[in-house]
C-alpha cells in the first residue's frame, strides 16, 4: 500500500503544508491576544482627614464594598494638613480633604490647597448656603452649637438667645469652651455677620462677665461643670450631648434652641474637598457624591450624632428626638471669612 504523500503532486502538498501553519499561527494569535474587554483597575482615593478615624473608617469600607474603589486615609488635625498640602505642593497624594468647621474649610480654600468641583449631584443635594461660593468644598454633616442647661435649676422659659446669655440675670451662671477652639470662634464670626462687631463684641463682654469659672478645654467639661452645679447653662455642639445622653438617658441636661423668633440656631458642618493637585479627581468627586447620597448620608451623620447635609435625608432616630428647630441660614463660609475678626474681638472681650 502506498503512503498519501507518495500519491499526492508536490504542489498540493506544499499548499497543505501552508494552509496548516496558518492554521496554527491564527489558533495561537487568539490564545495570546490580550482581550478588548479587560476591565481597567480600579483607582485608590486617598483622603486627608481631620475627622476621628472611627467615624471615617466605616463609610470608606463600605464605599469599597459597593464600588471596588480603595480609600486610603491620613487623619490629622485641620491645620496640620493644610500645611502639608502646601508643603507638598504637585507631589501630594491627597485627592480630598475632609475636616471639620467651616473656618477651617475656608483657610484651606485661601489656602490654595483646594479646586471647584463641577459636580451638579453636589449643587442638587446640598443647599447653597452650606457649601464653598466657588464650589471649592460641600458640606458632609451638619452640626447644631446650642444651649444645654440644667434641668434642675433652670426654667427653660429663661432662656431666649444667645445674646441674652449677657444679661446680668447669668451672672455667675454661665460656663463656656475655651475661645482657642474653632467652634465659638466661628460661633462669634457668624454673629459679626449678621449684627455688627460693635454689638457682638458687647454680647461677648456680657459673657465673660457672668463666667462661673475660666473657659473650659472642651464642650463636655463644661456640661460636667453645669451638672457638678458649678454654672446653669453653657453653649455646646449637640452631638457631645448627645454622648452623654447615650451613656445616661436620665442625665438632668437638656437642649434649648435659641433665637427663634429672629436668625435662628447657629449651625456648622463638616465637609470635604478636591485637592489643587489631586491624582484621581473623577474618582474623588465620585466618593464625595456618594458621600452626599440618601443612604450613606444617614449613617454619616448618625455616627457621631449630627444632622444630614442633604435636606432630603432624615436625622437619626436619637437626633430627631432632641425636636426640631429653625436654622441660621447664613453661609457658614462666614465663619472662616470673619474668623480673624472673631478672634481679635474675642480676646478684646477677655474671652480666652
Amino acid at each position: 500500500m502506498k503512503t498519501l504523500s507518495r500519491t499526492l503532486p508536490g504542489s498540493l502538498l506544499a499548499a497543505l503544508a501552508a494552509l496548516a501553519l496558518t492554521a496554527c499561527s491564527d489558533s495561537a494569535d487568539q490564545v495570546e491576544a490580550p482581550s478588548q474587554d479587560t476591565e481597567k483597575p480600579k483607582p485608590t482615593v486617598t483622603v486627608y482627614s481631620a475627622r476621628a478615624e472611627h467615624l471615617i473608617q466605616p463609610m470608606f469600607d463600605r464605599y469599597t464594598e459597593e464600588t471596588g474603589v480603595e480609600v486610603r486615609y491620613i487623619t490629622d488635625s485641620a491645620g496640620a494638613l493644610i500645611q502639608r498640602l502646601k508643603a507638598e505642593g504637585s507631589n501630594t497624594p491627597a485627592d480630598l480633604l475632609l475636616t471639620v468647621d467651616a473656618g477651617n474649610l475656608w483657610q484651606a480654600e485661601q489656602a490654595d490647597v483646594l479646586q471647584p468641583i463641577d459636580s451638579e449631584v453636589l449643587e442638587r443635594r446640598i443647599p447653597d448656603h452650606l457649601q464653598s461660593a466657588n464650589n471649592e468644598w460641600f458640606a458632609l454633616s451638619v452640626r447644631a452649637r446650642t444651649i444645654v442647661y440644667s434641668t434642675e435649676r433652670v426654667d427653660p422659659s429663661e432662656l431666649s438667645t444667645y445674646e441674652a446669655l449677657a444679661d446680668d440675670k447669668w451672672k455667675g451662671r454661665l460656663c463656656l469652651r475655651t475661645a482657642k477652639k474653632v467652634y465659638n470662634q466661628s460661633l462669634v464670626a457668624t454673629m459679626i455677620n449678621t449684627l455688627g462687631e460693635e454689638k457682638t463684641e458687647e454680647i461677648v463682654s456680657g459673657w465673660v462677665e457672668n463666667l462661673a469659672a475660666p473657659p473650659h478645654s472642651n464642650d463636655t467639661s463644661a456640661m460636667e461643670a453645669v451638672l457638678a452645679g458649678q454654672c446653669d447653662v453653657t453653649l455646646v455642639n449637640t452631638y457631645y450631648f448627645g454622648r452623654m445622653q447615650q451613656e445616661n438617658p436620665d442625665i438632668k441636661l437638656a437642649l434649648f434652641w435659641p433665637n427663634q423668633e429672629d436668625r435662628g440656631v447657629h449651625i456648622n458642618v463638616s465637609g470635604a474637598g478636591l485637592t489643587q493637585h489631586a491624582k484621581q479627581p473623577e474618582a474623588a468627586v465620585e466618593l464625595l457624591e456618594w458621600l452626599t447620597s440618601p443612604e450613606a448620608q444617614h449613617q454619616f451623620a448618625e455616627l457621631n450624632q449630627e444632622y444630614p447635609a442633604n435636606s432630603d435625608v432624615e436625622p437619626s432616630e436619637p437626633v430627631a428626638a432632641w425636636g426640631d428647630f429653625k436654622a441660621d441660614s447664613v453661609n457658614v463660609e462666614s465663619a472662616g471669612r470673619l474668623q480673624e475678626e472673631a478672634i481679635k474681638l474675642m480676646d478684646r472681650a477677655g474671652y480666652r
